[in-house]
């Protein structure tokens, strides 16, 4: 499959690129001008893209998207909302009208009711809200994945994926990739919404479950 990735240079897209190189797919990375490309395979395909200025053809000849992009925790609630949410909705309707077969968005644990939210977390989890409601609302396929809190330690394959989970502790940057990459391609995924911890259940397994 060619997959658009966003956000393909960050510390989970390059984790995510690498995993779909490596099963024989084909990923196309969403890159700006000052985005640093060595984080990539070596010949792997860029597209020349930034989410707060999105051309409409962006998802041209492609089979699926991931959207794996964020403004990062240093920015104001500005880029936020230009990012995570505008930019987000900008390649969901690109996406839609390019009729990719599958859309697989990362959001984050309490984006499903933001109110809930510490403040400082509050205004990113609406700008994710609004965004998965809006790729719900697209007409495509769609896969939406709500981790916990990321770290970058290595990554162990076990995962527990539900409707809530247990939203205490971190879940690695590599399992979330992992998922990622099988959510994008595995049979029965359309429309799935779930949450990621770390657990005790092997990836392809939790996804299985999740598409039975």
């Amino acid at each position: 499959m060619r997959i658009l990735i966003a956000g393909a240079t960050g510390n989970t897209g390059a984790r995510l690129v690498k995993k779909l190189t490596d099963s024989g797919h084909t990923p196309i990375a969403m890159a700006r001008e000052s985005s640093d490309t060595s984080v990539l395979p070596k010949g792997c395909e860029i597209r020349m893209a930034d989410l707060t200025d999105l051309d409409k053809d962006v998802a041209n000849d492609v089979d699926a998207v991931v959207f794996a992009a964020g403004s990062g925790g240093d920015t104001g609630k500005d880029m936020t909302d230009k990012v995570d949410r505008d930019g987000a909705m900008a390649l969901i309707d690109a996406a839609a009208s390019a009729k990719v077969s599958r859309f697989v968005m990362l959001s984050s644990i309490g984006a499903d009711d933001p109110s809930q939210g510490s403040d400082s977390m509050r205004h990113y989890l609406e700008a994710k809200h609004i965004a998965d409601t809006h790729l719900k609302d697209a007409g495509m396929p769609y896969v939406i994945v709500r981790p916990i809190s990321l770290s970058d330690d290595e990554g162990k394959g076990l995962v527990s994926l539900a409707d809530h989970v247990d939203r205490d502790g971190q879940v690695t940057r590599d399992d979330v990739a992992a998922v990622l990459a099988v959510s994008v391609t595995q049979a029965g995924m359309d429309d799935k919404v779930f949450e990621m911890a770390s657990g005790d259940t092997p990836i392809a397994k939790a996804i299985a479950n999740v598409a039975a």
